[in-house]
């Protein structure tokens, strides 16, 4: 009897070791992933205009499942805000879509600035049939970059910063649009105002890109992945002049792609964040 007893004793404190250790082990593991936080911010070229597919209850901000937000979230697993809407200007942005943000948050892409300077119409007025022009447009558009896009830029990184201080942030660059050719028989741009509209695209990028790091952001310039890409290209990233006309002049689905890779990059290609 006295040994049954001494086995059943050694075999409970066997077990309570074997507790002990498994409740220790678990306290000790690290807290389980959470999928990270994303948030897109922009215009038409972050919500996804010129994929020509949107969600219905995007209404004019023409969200499209083809954007390279709803493709970055995906393949980084991340949980999306999506609040990008054609149309908005700097201060639409700021006034508008920085709702979702705070400490929490991960990740945050800003694309804004081409509003701002009346992007669209300047290539629509290059667009017409001679004998009109656009130099004087082009050349508008170029003092509006220099002048008044630095301090709107420089209030918008400073209100996204204050609110998601822990965030990694990425300003999305805009490219070159054209490679000297006339392919549309729709539209008549020179290749004169075809340099001169990739200059002004050129001011735009590096006017961007110093005011994102003097906020500590990350600029993804665009301009390098969609080389050889342009409108005319033989694959190309950009619509020329479309139908309906506001698709016009936007990437498309892949220009999109080629979007998400550079946005990818940028955050590491991160599938989670410890909670």
């Amino acid at each position: 009897m006295s040994f049954l007893r001494r086995t059943a004793s050694a075999r409970a404190a066997i077990a309570l070791s074997v507790l002990t250790a498994l409740t220790v082990g678990l306290a000790a593991a690290p807290a389980r992933a959470d999928a990270p936080t994303y948030t897109a911010l922009g215009d038409s070229y972050a919500s996804g205009t010129g994929t020509r597919e949107y969600y219905s209850d995007s209404g004019s901000c023409q969200r499209s499942r083809h954007s390279y937000p709803v493709l970055t979230a995906a393949r980084l697993g991340a949980t999306l805000t999506f609040p990008a809407c054609a149309g908005a200007t700097v201060s639409g942005v700021l006034n508008g879509q920085l709702g979702s943000l705070n400490a929490t948050t991960d990740h945050v892409t800003v694309s804004a600035g081409g509003n701002d300077i009346g992007w669209s119409s300047v290539i629509v007025q290059c667009a017409l049939p001679w004998p009109a022009t656009c130099w004087s447009q082009i050349d508008n558009a170029e003092n509006q970059i220099r002048d008044t896009l630095p301090g709107r830029l420089d209030q918008l990184y400073s209100r996204i910063r204050g609110l998601a201080p822990n965030a990694q942030v990425a300003v999305v660059g805009y490219p070159r649009l054209f490679n000297g050719e006339e392919c549309n028989l729709i539209a008549r741009i020179s290749p004169g105002e075809q340099a001169e509209l990739n200059a002004a695209a050129d001011l735009l990028a590096t006017t961007i890109r110093s005011r994102a790091v003097a906020h500590g952001f990350a600029f993804l310039d665009a301009r390098g992945p969609f080389t050889g890409h342009a409108v005319c290209d033989d694959v190309e990233w950009l619509n020329g002049t479309s139908n309906p006309l506001g698709e016009s002049y936007h990437p498309n689905r892949a220009g999109h792609v080629g979007y998400t890779a550079m946005v990818q990059a940028a955050f590491g290609g991160t599938a989670a964040r410890r909670s």
